[in-house]
């Protein structure tokens, strides 16, 4: 898990939440009000609900576009139970938090490094495939890599 997550407050204009997810070549921003994590703006957010839609990112709040309510894990699950719970709801982004603070964040494509032949985590994806579970499209590279294994 990367525990330097960086954060951005609901009314921060899109336009400079961009900025900051480029100078920290980061592909997400959690998003915190008084420090409670309460949403999180992904690269997804961006394309479906600025670009596709033609709004100003100089004129759009963070709080309009983020992603919520925010699904997080704890910092002493598992990496399998950590995985479950990004297929299961969808995500490829998971802040981990404790005591109702953000400690870190993990996402699939760290899981997929990490665990890149790990017979547990593979088994774990077998087992969402053959149950009929079906991954969201942006999902299903990993999913297939893992589940031909």
């Amino acid at each position: 898990m990367v525990r330097d997550v960086i954060a951005v407050h609901p009314e921060v204009l899109v336009e400079d939440a961009v900025r900051i997810m480029n100078a920290n070549e980061i592909g997400c921003l959690i998003v915190v009000d008084d420090g409670k994590p309460v949403g999180i703006m992904t690269e997804r957010d961006l394309l479906k609900r600025v670009l596709e839609t033609g709004r100003p990112p100089n004129v759009v709040r963070v709080s309009e576009i983020m992603s919520k309510p925010i699904i997080y894990g704890d910092p002493k699950m598992e990496l399998e139970d950590a995985a479950r719970l990004m297929f299961r709801k969808k995500v490829k982004k998971l802040p981990v938090m404790k005591d109702g603070k953000l400690v870190g964040l993990i996402t699939l494509t760290d899981i997929a490094k990490t665990t890149h032949m790990d017979p547990k985590m593979m088994q774990v994806i077998r087992e969402l495939k053959n149950s009929g579970w079906l991954p969201p499209k942006r999902m299903e590279k990993i999913v297939n890599i893992y589940a031909t294994m």
